[in-house]
């Protein structure tokens, strides 16, 4: 195998690449911010500084993704050596992903490239003392980013509970902005903005409810008729879409929405915001009345549930059934058919093999479901043993078959020690904040009392776990009944919880291939039946392994919540 060619990386020029970062045009003005940003930068950095500057890297997109043009650019000229400093405004200009922001300072340091800020020159983010520094100025922009958030969360729902429109306009109205002046203006602020009728459009929408009041005409009908008349959604695309050969598409999707859209009606609705039709009424004027509205949407309804009579069938096994070939090839997918599916009684359904004669009713399938999950069962003999094997793998897990578990939550703890004692220093050296330093030390103590409930827990988990494993296996037993009482949906719900797949033989024999935790159990009574019958090659095993459980066997998926397993597996009771 060839091996991959290393990038070689150039020694890096003396220069400074300037870095400029705003969020977006929406939210302030990026002129504006980059002037500040260059300010600061010349004033506090490259005034003092005899290297020349390479290039300004410009981004306006939000810092949250590393997906920047001018921020990839100016990494891939890192690491051609086009420079060997990059100056920023300050630490969140990078981005208010920390994660992101800190690898990428790493990696310019690994290119011999320096990272500096403007509003403080001297920090260096690779000292171990000043990188906390770094880190807590991202976590902090985070933090801004959050709030921000909620204020303006709280915006909309103040504007939607005064009757305002806080999105993009529907097709109809156009969305307006306007200075506040006045008294108004202690309320609203400077500017405000609102809907408005769009002269142009409105004709189009009032014809377009009209065609569906009569109830004469389909969604396709009602689009052939806007298009008969030259009209196109407010974005340009047509209603009826002409292909090359003569036929007609009909756009009915963005149609379907204007017609349930309570926007037309004159009322405010939110699903995020839990504000319900007819609660609010808008400031703006309604195309259509509320009694109009309501009957389009009822005629809509009406149409939908003809339709949903006629709507495919319910496959029980759908993704989950497989078709086992006679001649070792191996599983196959089966999909769901269902023929003369528009008669009354809806038809025939069927699993089967796509593009081939390989066929099965669903109603034999699915009938015998029920009977495999009852035949499922723990064999009695085997409980001892399960619940021996299960204890000291649930120990292992846990750490108390391995001391390095406990050595690795005590090194944290020295860890945080360690933290809080550098931080102790910059503080003592008035590098940072009284505020900041209450909040670290409050952080550290979380940390410390997570970390020592965890010590102290793993013990009671130990026994929670060994009480959930007796619970499994009564759940086992109570499968097969529960399942005949629940609904079809949620039958279909258990299977795919508890199934991987159903697999169908040539005769039409289902064999459940179950999921893990099951494997659990299987493996535990595969481990019995080879330690039975080879004795002096199997056995309890005290030797720790990275993939066996503590009895010796491969571990799959060891579980709190141990259930069963199928055909020769735990055990299967044959059928009467």
């Amino acid at each position: 195998m060839s091996r991959k060619k290393t990038r070689t990386i150039a020694a890096p020029q003396a220069g400074w690449a300037v870095y400029l970062r705003t969020s977006s045009d929406e939210n302030q003005k990026p002129e504006m911010s980059r002037a500040r940003q260059r300010f600061a930068i010349e004033n506090n950095v490259l005034q003092r500084s005899d290297m020349p500057v390479y290039e300004e890297y410009v981004d306006v997109l939000t810092g949250t993704t590393p997906h920047r043009e001018a921020y990839q650019r100016l990494l891939e000229d890192a690491r051609a050596g086009k420079f060997s400093h990059v100056i920023v405004e300050r630490a969140d200009r990078f981005g208010r992903n920390d994660t992101e922001a800190l690898r990428a300072i790493d990696e310019l340091h690994e290119f011999g490239v320096a990272v500096r800020f403007a509003n403080q020159p001297d920090l260096d983010p690779m000292d171990p003392d000043d990188r906390v520094v770094v880190a807590l100025s991202f976590t902090l922009a985070r933090r801004e980013s959050a709030l921000l958030g909620i204020r303006v969360v709280g915006g909309l729902q103040a504007k939607r509970a005064n009757g305002g429109y806080s999105n993009y306009a529907p097709d109809g109205y156009i969305n307006v902005e306007g200075k506040v002046v006045g008294e108004a203006k202690k309320i609203s602020g400077r500017r405000e903005t609102w809907i408005e009728q769009d002269p142009e459009r409105v004709p189009i929408v009032r014809y377009a409810f009209d065609l569906l009041l009569e109830d004469r005409l389909t969604l396709e009908g009602i689009c052939e008729a806007l298009h008969t008349r030259g009209y196109r959604y407010r974005s340009g695309r047509p209603f009826i879409e002409v292909k090359r050969n003569g036929q007609h598409k009909a756009n009915t999707n963005t149609l379907s929405s204007m017609f349930h859209n309570w926007t037309y009606a004159g009322w405010v609705t939110s699903k995020a915001a839990n504000v319900p039709p007819k609660t609010i009424r808008g400031n703006w004027d309604p195309i259509v009345t509320t009694e109009e509205f309501e009957r389009g949407l009822a005629i809509l309804e009406k149409r939908n549930q003809k339709r949903n009579r006629h709507r495919k069938h319910d496959y029980l096994l759908k993704g989950i059934a497989y078709y086992e070939h006679p001649d070792g090839k191996g599983q196959e997918r089966l999909t769901g058919s269902t023929s003369n599916a528009g008669r009354s009684g809806g038809g025939t359904p069927y699993y089967r093999v796509a593009r081939s004669e390989v066929s099965f009713l669903c109603s034999d399938i699915d009938g015998q479901i029920p009977a495999a999950l009852m035949h499922i069962q723990v064999d009695p003999e085997l409980l001892p043993m399960i619940r021996a094997v299960y204890t000291q793998d649930v120990a292992e897990q846990l750490g108390h078959l391995r001391p390095d578990e406990r050595e690795r939550l005590q090194a944290s703890l020295k860890a945080i020690d360690d933290e809080e004692g550098r931080m102790a220093r910059l503080y003592a050296a008035s590098k940072i904040t009284d505020a900041i330093w209450d909040s670290l030390w409050r952080e550290w103590q979380d940390r410390r009392n997570t970390i020592r409930s965890t010590l102290e827990s793993l013990q009671y988990q130990h026994k929670t776990h060994i009480a959930n494993l007796d619970t499994a296996l009564q759940m086992i037993a109570q499968v097969g009944i529960v399942y005949n009482l629940l609904e079809r949906s949620d039958q279909k719900e258990l299977l795919h919880h508890i199934v991987s797949r159903v697999v169908i033989d040539c005769q039409g024999m289902i064999h459940l291939e179950l999921r893990a935790p099951f494997s659990y159990l299987q493996d535990i009574r595969n481990w019995v039946r080879e330690r039975d019958g080879a004795k002096e090659k199997q056995g309890y095993s005290k030797t720790k392994t990275s993939n066996k459980t503590a009895a010796g066997f491969l571990r799959t998926a060891c579980s709190l919540t141990v259930q069963s397993c199928g055909e020769d597996r735990i055990r299967t009771c044959e059928p009467l």
